[in-house]
C-alpha cells in the first residue's frame, strides 16, 4: 500500500471512491459534484492537494488538501474502500494530511463531517482534533466541525 500525490490521470478514482462513500450515508450535493468533477481545478490549482491510497496500482482510498483564506487547509472528500475501513489506511492518510499541512506552513486543519459517523470522529479526535461552534457551510449534511492547530 502507497500513499502517492494526486495525478490527473487519479481524477476518475477520486470521483468514484467519494461517491460511493456519500451516496451510501448521504445525497450528493451541489458542492461535491462542483469538486469532485474538477478536482484538479478546485483543490490541487488553488493550492491544496490530494492524496491517493493506491494497493496493487488501484486506488482504495484519498484524502484531500482545500487551501483556506486564513492560512489553514480544510481536510475534505477522504474516504477509504469499504473493505479496508478498519485497517488503519485512514488513519494514514490522515497523517499524511497532517505532514503535508506542516510542510506547507498552515496554521490549522479544518473539517466538516457528520455525527453518525462515529468511526471518523473517533479517529479524527485521537489525531488532535477538537470540536468547533458550528459554521455555516455549503453541505446539508456537515453538522460537525473540527480544527487542529499547529
Amino acid at each position: 500500500m502507497e500513499i502517492v500525490e494526486f495525478e490527473p490521470v487519479h481524477a476518475a478514482a477520486f470521483k468514484a471512491l467519494n461517491e460511493l462513500w456519500i451516496s451510501k450515508y448521504f445525497t450528493l450535493e451541489a458542492k461535491d459534484r462542483e469538486v469532485l468533477d474538477d478536482p484538479q481545478g478546485k483543490i490541487v490549482a488553488p493550492g491544496g492537494r490530494i492524496f491517493m491510497a493506491l494497493r496493487d496500482g488501484e486506488a482504495v482510498g484519498c484524502a484531500a488538501l482545500m487551501k483556506m483564506a486564513d492560512g489553514g487547509y480544510e481536510v475534505a472528500k477522504m474516504t477509504v474502500s469499504e473493505t479496508l475501513r478498519g485497517s488503519g489506511l485512514g488513519r494514514r492518510l490522515m497523517q499524511r494530511c497532517i505532514d503535508a499541512g506542516a510542510e506547507m506552513g498552515a496554521t490549522r486543519l479544518y473539517l466538516e463531517t457528520n455525527a453518525s459517523l462515529a468511526p471518523a470522529l473517533g479517529l479524527y479526535r485521537a489525531m488532535g482534533f477538537s470540536d468547533l461552534a458550528p459554521m455555516e457551510t455549503p453541505y446539508a449534511r456537515a453538522d460537525v466541525f473540527m480544527e487542529r492547530p499547529y
